[in-house]
């Protein structure tokens, strides 16, 4: 079992910054993926962000690149998303989630999931 804690969500103006993080604990894996996905009310969850814990590769959303960055510690079992230039669009509430995902995409692949903070941008 992998349990994953999410923290750093609030209020913030448009063009304001904040920082999530997840912790996790549990059983986890080298191979793993860990990806943030957020759900706006009436939307459908999307990706937003991934980054294998290995390789440090990472994948983002076209909505948020080049203004969101997601990096991790592996010494504390820790992913962050630091979220800059914030828009009301990014208002929603925000998921860490890890699993073998081959596809950091799809979140269907991803078996374990955090539960959630909200981020609302004010404009």
């Amino acid at each position: 079992q992998v349990q994953l804690v999410e923290s750093g969500g609030g209020l913030v103006q448009a063009g304001g910054s904040l920082r999530l993080s997840c912790v996790a604990s549990g059983r986890t894996f080298s191979t793993y993926v860990m990806a943030w996905f957020r759900q706006a009310p009436g939307k459908e969850r999307e990706f937003v962000a991934a980054i294998r814990w290995s390789a440090s590769s990472t994948d983002y959303a076209d909505s948020v690149k080049g203004r969101f960055t997601i990096s991790r510690d592996i010494a504390k079992n820790t992913v962050y998303l630091q979220m800059n230039s914030l828009k009301p669009d990014d208002t929603a509430i925000y998921y860490c989630a890890t699993g073998a995902a081959a596809n950091m995409w799809d979140g269907r692949q991803y078996g374990y999931w955090g539960q959630g903070t909200q981020v609302t941008v004010s404009s």
